[in-house]
């Protein structure tokens, strides 16, 4: 049964349809939060997850799927109380102005997720451990980023939602968005680069 089914089946009192959901989207919704808390702020992760889960259940009877599908609407949830945690934190950083050009958004070229599904099925023990260490730089490139890009970047290239999406959820303008994620990946690539050269090698 699709998502959006599921939390309305669940607002009319079908339990099982929550357990269905929460087994779903735990994952997913765990790793977002944590990543976008970041490391200083991971021992709250936990806490923002399940404030996360209860304002879900608080909002099941005002849950519409004529407007954003469940799983946007959930992880945008999830991304507002981060947010405000991050905030009280003292740990959001003011965005560069926009930028104002007609550009597509970039991507990282070979991201480090994808590249490993291009890598050989039995891969040695040399290039576990460029990908394993690769990951690790990847996840301390994203720590680094301001909170905003690196809300775009998770919610736009982890749980797909598109740029109109994210204007949309996050109530802010489309370039704002499309700026977020340009200034992000310029970073997120600038971090990377030792990795990204490697691969580019590789190609």
């Amino acid at each position: 049964m699709p998502d959006d089914q599921l939390m309305l089946a669940y607002a009319q009192g079908d339990a099982a349809a929550f357990d269905v959901l929460y087994a779903r989207h735990e994952g997913g919704l765990f790793r977002f939060v944590k990543r976008l808390l970041g490391a200083r702020l991971a021992a709250q992760a936990d806490e923002v997850f399940q404030d996360t889960w209860v304002r879900i259940i608080s909002a099941r009877e005002s849950f519409s799927p004529q407007g954003a599908a469940w799983r946007t609407w959930a992880f945008t949830i999830a991304h507002n109380l981060a947010m405000d945690r991050l905030r009280v934190s003292g740990r959001e950083v003011a965005l560069e102005s926009h930028a104002d050009d007609d550009s597509p958004v970039p991507t990282l070229e070979h991201g480090v997720r994808g590249a490993a599904g291009d890598a050989a099925s039995h891969p040695s023990a040399e290039e576990l451990a460029f990908w394993r260490a690769a990951g690790r730089r990847l996840l301390a490139c994203l720590d680094e980023l301001p909170a905003e890009q690196r809300a775009a970047f998770l919610l736009h290239h982890e749980d797909g939602l598109t740029v109109e999406a994210l204007a949309t959820s996050l109530e802010i303008g489309f370039e704002t968005v499309r700026s977020r994620l340009r200034y992000g990946l310029q970073k997120l690539r600038g971090c990377m680069e030792r990795y990204l050269s490697v691969l580019e090698k590789r190609a």
